[in-house]
């Protein structure tokens, strides 16, 4: 993958986060590598469901995007992603304070890649684990 495909993934995502899904939750990208993604999200009134905790949708849709950013960073200007299935665990109910969500790779090859991506709360205790398998398209 050469230095301008990087980049042009990487300016890809700038540009989506500030305008896409992303966005509206709130996902700040903190660190973004081939090897690891790091998001913070702060918990706010609109991702509660209405017993006044995260939404479980939320944690879904997290998992999706840093496991989709992920892949398409290390897929660089090669091609592009997919996600295929989504598997997210919810651990622990969180209401306010700050989620991280940091996603590595379980598998990457030459037609698919694993994420994992656990999130955690504020303390450091994971709140939910998603995998996500990805498909490499030309």
């Amino acid at each position: 993958m050469s230095d301008s495909a990087d980049n042009d993934v990487l300016d890809r995502i700038r540009a989506h986060s500030a305008t896409g899904f992303g966005s509206i939750v709130g996902i700040e990208y903190t660190e973004v590598t081939p090897d690891r993604v790091v998001v913070t999200v702060p918990v706010k009134p609109h991702l509660h469901q209405p017993h006044g905790i995260v939404h479980g949708g939320v944690y879904c849709a997290i998992v999706e995007e840093v496991a989709s950013v992920a892949g398409a960073v290390w897929v660089g200007g090669e091609g592009r992603v997919v996600g295929v299935n989504n598997s997210t665990d919810f651990l622990r109910a969180v209401t306010e304070g700050t989620l991280t969500a940091t996603g590595t790779p379980v598998h990457r090859g030459r037609s698919q890649q694993l994420w994992r991506v656990e999130i955690t709360d504020d303390g450091g205790r994971t709140a939910a684990v998603g995998q996500v398998r990805l498909a490499n398209l030309q």
